[in-house]
Order: C-alpha cells, then structure tokens, then sequence
C-alpha cells in the first residue's frame, strides 16, 4: 500500500516540474504567447487550491479509496488528452482537470496514512511519501528534458499515464477501505466559499509578480477571496455540521504543526522558483543538467526525513521541527552568499544542508498534524494543512519573484541602450543576455548575470528569514509530546471508522 502511495505522490512532484521544461517547444508549436503559457500554468494551480478543502471532505465521506482511484483516474486521463492537444485552449482546460484529480490525490494520501498506520508506523510511512514528493521535484526536468531530446512535447504528459494506472491498480488490489461510518449532512456553502475564496486568494497572488502588487485585478481578486475565506470561517464556526472543523487549530499540536510545514513549503516554493533560473540563465545549464544539480537538495531531503521520524519518535515533534527549520534557514541564507564566480560545489552544499533541514522540518511536521486527527475526518483535516501549504507555496513564489525582479532591475545598468532594448532588458535576464549576444554587448551580459545574482540574493535571504521565524515560533509553541491520536473532535464525529 506505501508503494502505491508513494506512485500517487511520486507523480504530482514529477508534473510540478516537468511542464516547466517544455513550455517554450509549447509557446512554438501552439502558437501562443507568454499570457497563454501563463494560463497554462496557472489553471493547474488554481483549481489545485480550490478544490483541495471539498476532496478531502468527499474521501471522508464517501470513502478513500473509491476517491483516491477516481482522483487517479481524472488525472491520468487528463494527461493523456493532454498529450495530443491541438490548441492553447484545450490545453489549459486539461490542466485544469489535472489540477482537480491532484487536488483529490495529495489531501487522501495523507488521510490514508493517518488512517491505516499507527504512530508506531506513521512517521516511518510519512518519511517515504515526504522523500517521494521531493524525489519527483528535479526527476521533473531531468525527465522531462530527455523526453523533449527523443520525443515531441507531448510526451511530458504521457509519462504521467503508466505511473498513475500502476498506482491505481495498487490501489484497487491493496487498499481497504475507510471512511466516516456516519458522516454528517453535506456542507455546501462550505464547499462553494472554499473553493470560491481560495481561488480568487491564489489566483491575485500568482498574477502579482507580473502585473504588480497595486494592480487593481490583483487587489481585487485577492481581496475578494479573503473576503469570502473570512465568510468561510464565520460559516464553519456556526455551521451545525461543518465541513471543517476549525476547532482543530485550538490545539497547539496540529496549529504549530500546520505552521511549521507551512513556512517550510513558503521557503521551499521559493527556492525551487529561484535557483532553476539561476542556473540555467547564469550558469548556462541546460534543463537536463538543472535537474542533475538540484540532486543535492532531494538528497538532503532523503537524509533529513528519517532522522528526523527517529528524533520525534525519542524527544517528540518540537525539537526535529525548529531544528529542522533552523537548518533550512541556514542554508537559504548561505545560499543568498552565491555569487556569479561562485562554484557549483558551494550551491551543492548549501542546497544539501536546505534539503536535510526541510525533510527534518516537514515530516514530523505532518505527523503532528495527522496524530491529532480523528480517523473518519482525516480527509478534511489533512486537505485543511495541505490547502494552506498550497497557498504559502503560491505566495512564495510571488512574494520572492517580486522580490528578485526588484532586486534585478535596481543593479541593472541599461544606460546608452535604447528605450525598448532597455525595457526589455529590464523584463528579465533572458532577455538582456538575448540582447547582449546579438549585439555584441559582454559588458551588458555581465551586468545581467550580477544583476540576477543579487535579485536572488535578496530572495534567499527573504526565504531565510521566514524558515528561521518558523524555528522559533515551532521551538515556543509546538508541544513537545504527542497529543493522543483523534483527541479533537468534530460536531457529529463518532470514534470509530471503517478500515
């Protein structure tokens, strides 16, 4: 069962990635520009946070493993349409069915482990699906680019196909069943201020970086969308029979806990954003060679998660988190130290030590949030983390994307260039190294290159201070010692569950 689990997780790490590397054989072959490709993106993304809340309540509800091979199912046949896409149009549609089966995926998997292992066992499992979900990270354009040298762009979808059916057929072999043996009656205003609220949220902050954080699209959306989460709250405060239930954040186990893997996923996202740009763009990797140099990271991540289940297993939760997010900390900010003359060696080390100190932060992070949960509501309560994860990770990306290209274009010397070769330069480091090699211009490469590295400098160090805030705040509050497993209740939650 871990196994096909691990198949199921194994695969959305892989598709966050993987699209990266064949957007522009995309933007060639479909004939579509840069708000085109940015849709294609950002459908998965949206419907990936809007929905996540309503899954995990429908697994509890009508059984995790009948949504978990639905979930499957929708996601691999998206890719496989995907494969064969004819216009920028269908495509986004389709990656916004992706994003749907992802949502039902990653809160279940992780309701199933609160469910079928035991706290003996939990940490262990939780450590192997943590390694998986950083494993298909750089496997992504590693993958991705040997597909895109032997095959055409489609292919990055079709890749999903297998993985997903072996998962599916794992799982329909293997797994009991489980649900909520008497749920409580449907909560659809919650569900629609959910869905509704984390999609207008998400969806102003993905389009900050490039409209601008004053932008009245961007602060329009955004503040609608926390306008609605806020209706949602007061909603599942009074609801007789919530969707969730809030009450879990009264306990200082699975609130710390969220926190802590939240802040680990904003520092995360973030680097994961940043650091591809830097090397291929400064150093001149390609998008093979980008996944072979970000290695490092999952290899810190594989080291870090085990070590830390042991840890929490002998001296509870709070020590392997702060220490975890201390060390990742201490990574971003060695990381915002990288200069253009620096040597892969010195990126390999400080990625090993942000790679150990987020697999030692994350794991026994989300073994804190699932030994609170009682078992017939653990969808609702794993997509709850999972959701904020989601949007941490989002705001991430925007808020250290803004932050580079500020960086970028405040050391960016543009003088004696033309307005437009100057604004384009300004727009990105692709372009002005595009710029300085057809006009000859080593001097504007070079200012590019620097330009960028203190951008990302300003980024990391950004990164560094949010993981160290979350050591500090995991060391205060996060209980030391296990709260029992199912301690929080909901209204109308019964004790037992069918397995």
């Amino acid at each position: 069962m871990l196994g096909a689990l691990v198949l199921c997780v194994l695969v959305l790490g892989l598709d966050l990635t993987i699209l990266n590397v064949a957007l522009p054989t995309i933007a060639g072959d479909l004939a579509v520009g840069t708000g085109g490709l940015q849709w294609v993106v950002n459908a998965y993304v949206l419907v990936f946070a809007g929905l996540m809340l309503p899954a995990g309540a429908l697994g509890d509800r009508y059984g995790r493993r009948r949504l978990l091979l639905a979930g499957l199912v929708v996601f691999g046949g998206a890719c496989l349409a995907a494969t064969w896409a004819e216009s920028v149009a269908v495509l986004v549609a389709l990656r916004a069915v992706m994003g749907a089966g992802a949502a039902i995926i990653m809160p279940i998997v992780l309701a199933v482990l609160a469910v079928l292992f035991d706290e003996r066992e939990r940490g262990k499992a939780l450590s192997v699906v943590v390694v998986a979900i950083g494993a298909g990270l750089p496997l992504g354009p590693i993958v991705g680019g040997w597909l895109l040298q032997h095959y055409w762009w489609g292919s990055i979808f079709l890749i999903n196909v297998p993985i997903a059916a072996a998962a599916g057929a794992l799982i329909a072999v293997l797994m009991p069943e489980s649900k909520d043996p008497r749920p409580p009656r449907a909560d659809l205003p919650g569900a629609v201020l959910s869905t509704a609220g984390l999609v207008g949220l998400v969806y102003g902050i993905v389009e900050a970086p490039g409209r601008g954080w004053t932008d009245p699209l961007v602060l329009g959306m955004s503040a609608a969308g926390i306008g609605l989460l806020a209706g949602f709250v007061v909603w599942e405060l009074r609801a007789a029979a919530p969707m969730i239930d809030l009450r879990l954040f009264a306990d200082a186990q699975f609130a710390w806990g969220t926190v802590g893997a939240t802040l680990a996923s904003f520092a995360l996202f973030g680097l994961l954003f940043t650091l591809p740009q830097y090397l291929q763009l400064v150093e001149g990797a390609d998008a093979f060679g980008t996944g072979l140099r970000l290695l490092p990271l999952i290899g810190g991540i594989v080291l870090g998660a085990p070590i830390a289940q042991s840890l929490a297993a002998r001296a509870g939760y709070r020590t392997p988190v702060a220490a975890g997010l201390l060390l990742a900390a201490a990574g971003l900010a060695a990381g915002a130290t990288t200069d253009v003359g620096t040597g892969y060696g010195f990126v390999a080390a400080w990625l090993t030590l942000t790679g150990f100190g987020a697999g030692m932060s994350l794991t026994p992070a989300m073994d804190a949030v699932l030994g609170v949960l009682p078992p017939e509501r653990a969808g609702s309560g794993t997509a709850l983390t999972m959701a904020l994860r989601q949007v941490a990770g989002a705001f991430g990306v925007a808020l250290l994307g803004s932050l580079l290209a500020a960086g970028y274009s405040s050391r960016l010397d543009t003088t004696g260039l033309p307005s437009p070769a100057a604004h384009a330069a300004d727009e990105s480091v692709a372009a002005a190294r595009a710029l300085a090699a057809r006009t000859g211009n080593t001097a504007l490469a070079a200012n590019a290159s620097d330009a960028f590295v203190h951008g990302m400098a300003l980024a990391l160090g950004a990164a560094a201070v949010v993981a160290l805030l979350g050591a500090v705040l995991t060391a205060v509050f996060l209980p030391g010692r296990p709260t029992p497993t199912g301690q929080v209740t909901q209204p109308g939650a019964h004790p037992e569950a069918v397995a």
